[in-house]
């Protein structure tokens, strides 16, 4: 069974950082696209970052220039450097991964995380 487990979540004051890290078993972290979601409250989830199988990225517009995502084929892990963090960031932060059916990569983000929950305070 696939599992993404999540870690690094916390509370920090405005302008400092966290990292988040993703942990994948059952599945190896370069094969399709993986990336970070957030839904605060009373909101809707949002894209954070995305890298594709090949290393592509994107960032949304709120987060670039201070959010990095990247991905450790040794640890099979994916992670999230969070800089210069501000309250608007406040959210539950997910890591979620499209599955490999058939030899080709779906757009349908099969596998999700628990989540965990990063709080910046003022």
């Amino acid at each position: 069974q696939v599992q993404l487990v999540e870690s690094g979540g916390g509370s920090v004051q405005a302008g400092g950082s966290l990292k988040l890290s993703c942990v994948a078993s059952g599945y190896i972290v370069n094969t399709c696209r993986m990336g970070w979601f957030r839904q605060a409250p009373g909101k809707e989830r949002e894209v954070v970052s995305t890298i594709s199988g090949d290393g592509a990225t994107y960032y949304a517009g709120s987060v670039k220039g201070r959010f990095t995502i990247t991905q450790d084929n040794a640890k099979n892990s994916l992670y999230l450097q969070m800089n210069s963090l501000k309250t608007e960031d406040t959210a539950v932060y997910y890591c979620a991964a499209d599955a490999a059916i058939g030899g080709y990569c779906v757009n349908e983000l099969n596998y999700w995380g628990q989540g965990t929950q990063v709080t910046v305070s003022s």
